[in-house]
């Protein structure tokens, strides 16, 4: 069998794939229909990685532009696992971004973004939606009050994180992208447009 994808590069960034589990089942993640690779790489995991091993997996951060924690989970949800490695990355000379979906201190019970600070560059947050009822029909969280507290997250990151955007995907029905644009720059985070199955 082969080694499982830690580790991956798009253009001039590494990805790393820590987890494969989400408080989402967003119904246009390619894993919801039947496919997990992004580009040419398999991301399914046979296990969780521990630290040491995302850390081998990696090499030299100062190789990329940055590195993003995304694959097909939340990493937020290895909170402590990604602080680890985030802060060796960070020592290494490394940009740290990650991709989330905002849920964070809805999960963790408590404001995480002091946390995250000490070694994150940048925060990637999936909006998705520009109100609740869209949300719920396209990204299927497990959690009451998800989109709220998506919303609440992304008011709080830049007190915290310099560099926060807010991103939606184009071609979903009902996602209006320039409200949700217009919900970014009030909230003061940038905004970014994706298309749909465009990865990287």
């Amino acid at each position: 069998m082969p080694a499982q994808t830690i580790s991956y590069a798009i253009g001039d960034r590494l990805y790393l794939n820590i987890t494969d589990r989400c408080t989402l089942q967003c119904a246009f993640c390619p894993k919801h229909n039947g496919s997990h690779r992004v580009h040419d790489y398999d991301l399914t995991l046979d296990h969780r990685p521990d630290v040491a091993e995302i850390i081998a997996a990696l090499g030299d951060p100062t190789a990329y532009r940055e590195v993003v924690f995304c694959g097909f989970g939340e990493p937020t949800l290895r909170l402590n696992v990604l602080l680890e490695t985030a802060g060796h990355i960070r020592q290494a000379g490394g940009r740290v971004r990650i991709n989330t979906d905002g849920l964070a201190n809805l999960v963790h019970r408590r404001n995480v973004l002091p946390e995250l600070a000490t070694c994150v560059d940048a925060l990637s947050v999936s909006m998705n939606a520009q109100d609740e009822q869209v949300y719920a029909q396209h990204c299927l969280p497990a959690l009451p009050g998800s989109f709220e507290a998506m919303l609440d997250f992304l008011t709080l990151a830049p007190r915290y994180i310099a560099d926060v955007s807010a991103t939606a995907i184009a071609g979903l029905e009902g996602v209006d992208i320039a409200a949700c644009e217009a919900i970014a720059t009030r909230l003061g985070v940038k905004f970014r447009r994706r298309e749909l199955d465009v990865v990287g």
